[in-house]
């Protein structure tokens, strides 16, 4: 992957438009099962102008994915040189491959007067918030502890322990919403979504008075 594609990492400090001003990084996180994916893609769908952030994996391509739309895909090396560089606002590893959110991308697109979204897990939105503090974090829940429960459960796809697993992570991550800024209940994928860009475009419009 070159820095074509996620960019190399700008200046601190720079002065920057009357536009950009009126908007931030709007970081979305909640446990598994909650419905991210489904919620930032109704976003998505709902104002196709915001930028959503693609993040750098390790990796490899899955059938059907593409470079520079789903992941930039790098090999280990790579990966490490972009956080020597810090090109990257928070990465993590998980199943022995490394994720991370590029920087560049993300900053060029605040600059230019675009909201951005991220969607992340906990441990990178704690990341994103001390390297970018004026970010917004808004985080996921369910209805219901009984209605995750329902949602994990019911894919039918992991064995018991990986199910409790995920309960006990979706546990912890709750316990947490206390750091974040908003919370969104993700009873209909449509409602949360909409609740959602109403709080970004809401106080992006207060700013601007």
């Amino acid at each position: 992957m070159s820095d074509a594609r996620i960019g190399a990492h700008g200046p601190q400090g720079e002065p920057v438009s009357g536009k950009q001003s009126r908007h931030r990084l709007t970081v979305v996180s909640g446990p598994s099962g909650v419905g991210k994916s489904s919620v930032v893609g109704e976003l998505r769908r709902l104002n196709p102008e915001i930028y959503f952030s693609v993040s750098v994996t390790t990796r490899p391509p899955r059938p059907g994915e593409v470079d520079g739309q789903h992941y930039h895909f790098v090999d280990r090396e790579g990966f490490q040189d972009l956080i020597a560089r810090g090109e990257l606002l928070e990465h993590a590893e998980f199943a022995g491959n490394c994720y991370g959110t590029p920087r560049t991308p993300v900053e060029e697109a605040l600059r230019a007067g675009r909201p951005a979204v991220l969607e992340i897990e906990l441990q990178g939105a704690r990341q994103v918030r001390a390297a970018m503090p004026d970010s917004r974090l808004v985080m996921l829940v369910p209805p219901s502890w009984g209605e995750l429960v329902g949602r994990l459960t019911g894919r039918g796809t992991e064995q018991d322990e990986a199910v409790q697993a995920r309960l006990a992570e979706a546990e912890r991550e709750l316990a947490a919403a206390g750091e974040f800024d908003a919370t969104v209940v993700n009873a209909d994928v449509r409602a949360a979504a909409r609740e959602l860009l109403d709080l970004m475009t809401g106080e992006d419009a207060e700013s601007s008075r």
